[in-house]
C-alpha cells in the first residue's frame, strides 16, 4: 500500500480516535468546566428564501496527519496566526432552506457514524427551529462522504422519510461500486459507509440523481468540481437577485487553505484536482463578492472571500445579527 493510499485508509478514522477531548472526571463536590455539544441555528434571507445554517457539532482533526503537501512547521505556523494550534475543531454545517412550500436540506451532518458526542446533532438543530424530519421535502448531496450523508439514515431505514435525495451522478457510480476501492486505491471505508447511508436511499427508490448544470430545484443549479470526489457538487441557489453557492468539501481548514490553496488533505480522492478547484473558484468568488457557504468552516459557515495577493485569500464570515426585521433594515 502505498503513503497516500495509507493516509486515506487512516482518515475517517482520525475523524474519532484522533486527539479526542478528555474530559475530567468530577471528585466529591469539586466540578470541572468543560464543553458542551448543544443544537446551534443561525437564519438569514436570501430574497425570499429563508437560510438556516444548522450545527451537526464539531470533530477534532490533527491536521499534522491529515494535510499533505505541507510541513508540520508550516501548518503550525498557519494556525498560530489564526490563534489556533494543531489539533483544530472542524465544524460540521448542515443547512436548511425555507423556499415557499419546499424544505430543503444541503447535506445531512454524519449521523450516529462517528460515535456519540461527534456529530450528530441535526435533529435537535432541527427541532430546535420547530422542524420535524417529516417536513423535509428535498436533500441536496454536495458529495458521498460519510459525514454529509450519515444524517440520511436512522436505525438503518431513511431518517426523512418524504424527502427526495438529489446526488451527483458520478458520486453515485463510484461509491456505490466496491469495486473502485481497489481500482483507485482509495480507503474501502468510504464504499461501505456509502452502502449504509445513500444506497439504503437509493434502494427505497428515493435518489434522483443530476448531471452538470442542472437545475436540480427551481433556482437551484449544480455544477461539477471533481477532485474532492468525482461527483463534488456546487448548488447555486438565486432569488431576487441574489444568490449562494454551497461548495461542500472543496475547502476544509480556512486558516491554512485559504492562504495556502496548494495544501490538501487525505479525504480528496484526487488531490492535485481539489487544490486545483481552489485555484479556479477562490479568485472568482473573491471578484464577485459571492457569498459562499461551506461545511467545515467555522459555524455557521457562511461568509466571503478576499484575495490577498500571491495567490492568497482570506475568509470573512457574514456580519453576526441577532434581531427581527428584513434585509437592509
Amino acid at each position: 500500500m502505498n503513503r497516500r493510499s495509507l493516509l486515506a485508509a487512516m482518515a475517517l478514522g482520525l475523524l474519532v480516535s484522533t486527539a479526542m477531548p478528555t474530559f475530567a472526571q468530577s471528585n466529591g463536590a469539586q466540578a470541572t468546566a468543560s464543553y458542551a455539544q448543544a443544537a446551534d441555528s443561525y437564519s438569514f434571507p436570501l430574497g425570499d428564501i429563508e437560510i438556516t445554517a444548522l450545527s451537526d457539532g464539531t470533530v477534532p482533526q490533527d491536521l499534522h496527519k491529515l494535510l499533505t503537501g505541507v510541513s508540520q512547521s508550516e501548518v503550525d505556523g498557519l494556525l498560530d496566526r489564526s490563534f489556533l494550534a494543531n489539533p483544530v475543531e472542524a465544524s460540521i454545517n448542515v443547512y436548511l432552506l425555507r423556499a415557499g412550500d419546499r424544505r430543503i436540506l444541503v447535506d445531512t451532518g454524519s449521523g450516529s457514524l462517528f460515535g456519540p458526542g461527534f456529530g450528530g446533532k441535526l435533529r435537535d438543530s432541527l427541532a430546535n427551529i420547530g422542524v420535524k424530519p417529516e417536513d423535509i421535502t428535498d436533500i441536496l448531496i454536495t458529495h458521498v462522504h460519510t459525514d454529509h450523508t450519515g444524517g440520511l439514515v436512522e436505525n438503518g431505514k431513511p431518517a426523512f422519510a418524504n424527502a427526495t435525495v438529489h446526488v451527483g451522478a458520478p458520486d453515485i457510480d463510484f461509491f456505490l461500486d466496491p469495486a473502485n476501492a481497489q481500482r483507485t486505491g482509495y480507503d474501502r471505508r468510504y464504499f461501505d459507509e456509502a452502502e449504509k447511508t445513500v444506497g439504503v436511499l437509493a434502494k427505497a427508490g428515493k435518489v434522483k440523481t443530476f448531471t452538470d448544470n442542472e437545475t436540480v430545484l427551481p433556482g437551484i443549479v449544480a455544477s461539477f468540481h471533481p477532485g474532492h470526489t468525482p461527483g463534488t457538487a456546487f448548488f447555486t441557489v438565486a432569488n431576487k437577485g441574489q444568490s449562494i453557492v454551497f461548495v461542500g468539501d472543496i475547502i476544509h481548514v480556512e486558516s491554512v487553505q485559504f492562504p495556502k490553496p496548494a495544501i490538501t488533505i487525505v479525504y480528496d480522492v484526487k488531490p492535485d484536482q481539489a487544490a486545483a478547484v481552489r485555484q479556479k473558484v477562490f479568485p472568482d468568488f473573491a471578484d464577485t463578492r459571492q457569498l459562499i457557504a461551506a461545511p467545515h468552516l467555522q459555524f455557521p459557515g457562511v461568509g466571503h472571500i478576499r484575495a490577498e495577493g500571491n495567490g492568497s485569500y482570506s475568509w470573512h464570515p457574514v456580519e453576526y445579527r441577532n434581531r427581527a426585521g428584513a434585509a437592509g433594515q
